[in-house]
């Protein structure tokens, strides 16, 4: 499949549980999998991949380059944003860890052994010291902090009066609703800010497949989360219906529906196959390229 000259940065827990996810072959794979990386990307390409914003730096340095794979390129990765160029910030972290990536690689040169782990627990890790407002580094043999799930999930504000209320003009269906989120794979952009991809929200029937409503909004937490429960209990009370069991299948979304379908009395179950959900993302994949 050809070479890919770079290197990658990945960024802190975040970054290195993305990380895993990408070389284990996570389940959350394709789109999904892309979309959790983290990290800052040097890398070395053709001309032709290059944007006008990358030549007209190259051009302000006074620098020449040519021949294929020669042309530097750096990115930054985000979750749910299209790769982008680089802050300030993240332009001198990734000259650091350059840097340090060279004397690594020059080092190994010599001394093949120097990577070996002492157990498959612990990795090789250059760390920082500031002398005399200098940095300088050092070798240690750390073991990875262990990649915690997301702090305990703050639920939503529920509004007892509201939920009473649809209590009391919705009726129960005997039905089942699939409900999930997931990435669109085509970018989005506020005025001239960075290109995100966006979150689509869908609930289907569970046996005929029809698609009850869908939302899109900005892969941005909280805010998402607060958008997504606002349309939910609007499109009950429109509808005026309540159905007897709720499938999910992702832990964010159970956490997230539990106080509302217990207050409403609906069943709400975790699986790990919702069918009907899944013919509509592989619609929307065939749909948008």
């Amino acid at each position: 499949m050809g070479n890919y000259y770079g290197l990658a940065v990945y960024l802190g827990t975040e970054g290195f549980k993305g990380y895993l996810k990408l070389q284990l072959g996570d389940p959350e794979s394709g789109i999904e999998t892309f979309m959790l990386q983290k990290c800052l990307m040097a890398a070395f390409r053709d001309r032709t991949i290059l944007q006008k914003p990358d030549m007209e730096q190259i051009k302000k340095l006074g620098l020449k380059f040519r021949g294929r794979n020669e042309w530097p390129l750096f990115r930054s990765y985000l979750p749910g944003y299209h790769p982008w160029y680089l802050t300030s910030e993240e332009a001198k972290f990734l000259t650091l860890a350059l840097h340090q990536a060279v004397e690594v690689a020059l080092r190994f040169k010599e001394d093949q052994d120097m990577l070996e782990p002492l157990d498959d627990v612990y990795v090789f890790v250059r760390v920082p010291e500031e002398e005399n407002d200098e940095l300088h580094w050092r070798d240690e043999w750390l073991k990875p902090p262990l990649i915690e799930e997301e702090a305990e999930f703050v639920a939503e504000h529920v509004d007892e009066v509201r939920l009473e209320r649809l209590k009391r003009i919705a009726r129960h269906e005997q039905g089942t609703w699939e409900i999930d989120f997931f990435y669109i794979a085509r970018g989005a952009r506020d005025g001239k800010g960075r290109p995100y991809y966006p979150y689509a929200f869908i609930w289907v029937d569970h046996h005929s497949g029809f698609i009850y409503h869908s939302l899109i909004v900005k892969p941005s937490k909280p805010e998402y989360r607060s958008e997504f429960m606002e349309e939910f209990l609007s499109f009950i009370e429109n509808t005026e219906v309540i159905p007897d069991k709720i499938m999910v299948s992702k832990e964010e979304l159970f956490q997230l529906l539990e106080p509302v379908t217990s207050g409403l009395d609906i069943e709400l179950k975790r699986s790990r196959e919702l069918k009907e959900i899944e013919q509509v993302k592989a619609g929307m994949l065939e749909f948008f390229g």
